[in-house]
């Protein structure tokens, strides 16, 4: 949410109004075109407009202009669809306030508390950001839809990795969002000289860290699945000197898995681990939960018909889950929903050279009007 995304939304809703939609932006920042009656169900066609700094031309942004592209077709082959279609450009997917900001007010998953106190990691508060941008913090609570007025959600979006490259297919039929949950881990031993503190007399911080990094794999194929994944994504050494046995060693990790009785196992399993681990190197070991989502799985009906689009055309293609979250998980529970994956070139997202081939946009971007035609008509 900054003055620059904020040109990018004027943008898109320029876009809109160019295509003859009704055009809004909401509290929460989501822009919004629709195509037909204002008081009916719709089918919502969303994805975000926002970037990770540095960010590729891809992520988020290829399912927006592709549903305005879909909406487009439609008018011009004068097709008959028996209800509305909308176009959503979601705000903060990315979260630098935490969180999938646009989304989460769509589907009612916002609290006026949590709205005031975000902030991102340098310190700014969401409602100063979006103040900035001319919005209200209190109007973000005003976005929310009823869940009568969806009638299906539909999300393309890159695959963000490299099992569509690796596997030769052009399509992901996605069935489901992997549940994640992300701790924050200290183990506390004692700091002391690197050179005169005997090696089997000290309380090494780090050697903890590292022997429950070799345990990582183990920890999967006892407790996990195929789709378990478990991560130590940030590190931070205390107190940080080259010549100092580290004291303190902080850590994440972030476990993910498609099924919670399965990340109920991993997390248990990473904390007796850790406990073991502890002990052996004399250390105290603490943990706290930053946050718990579960998986969301796809309605059946809306997957099949994507896979039913897919063959109808015959492009190869995929089953998968999604390792990342992405706006549609907040709608599982609200509307029918879908997700189409297309390849990302060698698996790269969230940097300058993220890149999808035209064709293979040109493919997803088929089975997104295929599979909005058949739950319009």
């Amino acid at each position: 949410m900054t003055e620059i995304d904020m040109e990018a939304r004027q943008w898109m809703m320029q876009k809109f109004k160019d295509a003859g939609l009704t055009t809004h932006m909401d509290g929460a920042g989501n822009v919004c075109g629709r195509l037909g009656d204002p008081d009916k169900p719709a089918i919502l066609i969303g994805s975000h407009l926002d970037s990770v700094p540095a960010g590729g031309m891809f992520d988020g942004t290829l399912g927006v202009v592709a549903g305005l592209e879909c909406i487009r077709v439609i008018q011009e082959n004068n097709i008959d669809v028996n209800c509305p279609i909308e176009i959503i450009g979601t705000s903060e997917e990315e979260g630098r306030f935490g969180g999938m900001l646009g989304a989460q007010a769509l589907s009612g998953n916002l609290t006026l508390e949590w709205l005031e106190s975000a902030r991102d990691p340098k310190g700014e508060y969401l409602k100063d950001a979006l103040e900035k941008c001319g919005l209200n913090v209190h109007d973000t609570l005003r976005a929310r839809r009823d869940p009568s007025s969806m009638k299906a959600f539909l999300e393309l979006h890159i695959e963000q990795g490299p099992v569509l490259e690796n596997s030769n297919k052009c399509i992901g039929v996605v069935d489901g969002i992997s549940g994640v949950f992300k701790w924050l881990v200290k183990l506390k031993g004692k700091a002391d000289h690197a050179g005169t503190a005997p090696m089997d007399m000290r309380s090494d911080a780090f050697m903890g860290l590292a022997d429950f990094a070799h345990e990582i794999s183990r920890i999967i194929d006892e407790e996990g699945t195929d789709k378990s994944r478990i991560t130590i994504g940030r590190v931070d050494l205390k107190p940080g000197y080259a010549h100092t046995i580290p004291g303190e060693a902080h850590f994440t990790i972030v476990g993910r898995d498609m099924q919670e009785d399965v990340m109920h196992q991993l997390a248990n399993s990473c904390r007796k681990v850790l406990s073991s681990i502890a002990r052996k190197h004399k250390l105290y070991f603490e943990y706290e939960q930053m946050s718990w989502l579960e998986p969301k799985h796809f309605s059946p009906e809306v997957v099949d018909l994507i896979e039913e689009e897919v063959k109808a055309l015959d492009y190869s293609y995929m089953k998968m889950p999604s390792g990342a979250g992405h706006d549609i998980q907040f709608f599982t529970d609200l509307t029918p929903t879908g997700l189409i994956f297309i390849p990302s070139v060698g698996g790269v997202s969230h940097a300058p050279d993220e890149w999808s081939h035209w064709d293979d946009v040109e493919k997803g971007t088929q089975v997104l009007l295929n599979t909005l035609l058949r739950l319009a008509q």
